[in-house]
């Protein structure tokens, strides 16, 4: 039987499908050559996201896309994904802290820290941002920043 032939977009809802059931080997096994290498994140009602932890070559074309699967009013549960600078966890918190009240991306005026981020999401939405991985080997620590959420919703690219 011929290999099934599938558009960028269905492969890449394929391979979120298949990375959000926990199934290895679902989609492609790589990125096409020039299309950068999805990340497919979740966070939900429980305020966790799926992965706590993404690897990445320096300089790596990358493409996060976060999906709120949780139901609770977007109100009461937004998610987004902000990815920083590296800094000391409590450099970490006091960045949530200064962008609580920044309705309604929650970003705080002074984003010099932010590498990459996406909006803010309400029950099933989704968006994602592509960005290159710094070229610097390192720890970036990422977070949700709606207000409240950082402590448990939290998590590192590591370049390597």
């Amino acid at each position: 039987m011929p290999a099934m032939k599938t558009q960028p977009r269905a492969r890449k809802l394929l391979w979120i499908l298949g990375a959000a059931l926990g199934l290895a080997g679902v989609g492609p096994a790589a990125p096409a050559a020039g299309s950068p290498r999805v990340i497919a994140l979740t966070g939900d009602d429980t305020m966790h996201y799926n992965l706590t932890e993404i690897d990445a070559r320096p300089g790596e074309a990358l493409e996060v896309q976060l999906t709120n699967i949780g139901q609770l009013p977007k109100a009461a549960m937004s998610h987004n994904w902000v990815l920083l600078r590296p800094m000391s966890d409590a450099d970490v918190s006091a960045f949530a802290i200064s962008a609580m009240s920044k309705a309604p991306d929650y970003l705080p005026d002074d984003r010099s820290a932010v590498l990459a981020h996406t909006r803010t999401l309400g029950p099933k939405e989704t968006d994602s941002v592509d960005f290159t991985a710094p070229t610097t080997p390192g720890t970036y620590p990422f977070l949700c920043t709606f207000p409240g959420h950082f402590a448990l919703m939290k998590g590192r690219l590591v370049v390597k």
